[in-house]
């Protein structure tokens, strides 16, 4: 057994707590930003929903990447629209409650950096780069990132095997040496085991039937919390080269 180098993080639904809603929602607030009445409201905030499902199709299916400015933009309300601004906010602050980092992060990313391993996200988003650090940055986490990659700055999306090879990459570690963190079998099992990392399944996540992908891949570890992820890890690595 190899020793591990750099542990490897999903986002939503792992370093977050996972949350269900209304996925309609999101963009109504946004709709109800660039138009004049509920009706116009719902309709547009109908069709939005609907090309955002099938951007994420594509990434379970073809596993390609995709941007929210790319989706509006395609529907006439990019950064170019006069409303664009106010109704981003409105799209922003009705995500912000369902982004706060889960209190177990802190504590679990400062043990595995005392035992002198990085420390790693990668996220299938359609947000950018700069919007995910802000959320880290806001919860105080930002600085034990060693190397973070989001799929909407490169081409693919998990389970594809570039898509982890960029992540280690990023903590500067052979895929061999890493583990991946993750609460869905399909993006955070199967697909780093595709490139010899190691998978932490933690299945604390109710995730939509329509999200899910069958798949016969069977994780190395089971966390029921992060919290358990450190001594998971640092078995591993007590019987490393025994």
């Amino acid at each position: 057994m190899r020793e591990v180098r750099a542990v490897i993080f999903d986002w939503g639904g792992t370093l977050t707590p996972w949350h269900s809603f209304d996925y309609t929602a999101q963009w109504v607030a946004f709709a109800t930003e660039v138009t004049t009445s509920d009706a116009e409201a719902a309709e547009l905030s109908g069709r939005i929903l609907a090309a955002e499902e099938v951007l994420w199709r594509q990434a379970r299916e073809e596993h390609v990447s995709a941007r929210v400015e790319e989706l509006l933009e395609e529907l006439g309300y990019g950064t170019g629209h006069p409303a664009y601004s106010r109704a981003r906010s409105a799209y922003d602050r009705f995500w912000e409650p369902h982004t706060y980092t889960d209190p177990h992060v802190r504590p679990l990313w400062e043990s595995l950096r005392e035992q002198g391993i990085r420390v790693g996200v990668l996220s299938n988003t359609i947000w950018s780069r700069e919007h995910h650090r802000a959320i880290f940055d806001r919860d105080g986490v930002l600085p034990l990132i060693d190397g973070d990659v989001y799929s909407s700055e490169i081409p693919w999306t998990k389970p594809h095997p570039e898509a982890f090879r960029a992540a280690a990459e990023a903590v500067d570690t052979d895929p061999a040496d890493c583990v991946y963190v993750g609460d869905r079998v399909f993006e955070d099992v199967h697909g780093p085991q595709q490139v010899g990392m190691r998978a932490v399944l933690v299945p604390h996540s109710d995730i939509p039937t329509a999200q899910r992908v069958a798949v016969d891949a069977r994780p190395d570890a089971v966390a029921q919390s992060l919290a358990e992820v450190a001594g998971i890890v640092h078995g591993w690595n007590r019987h490393a080269g025994g």
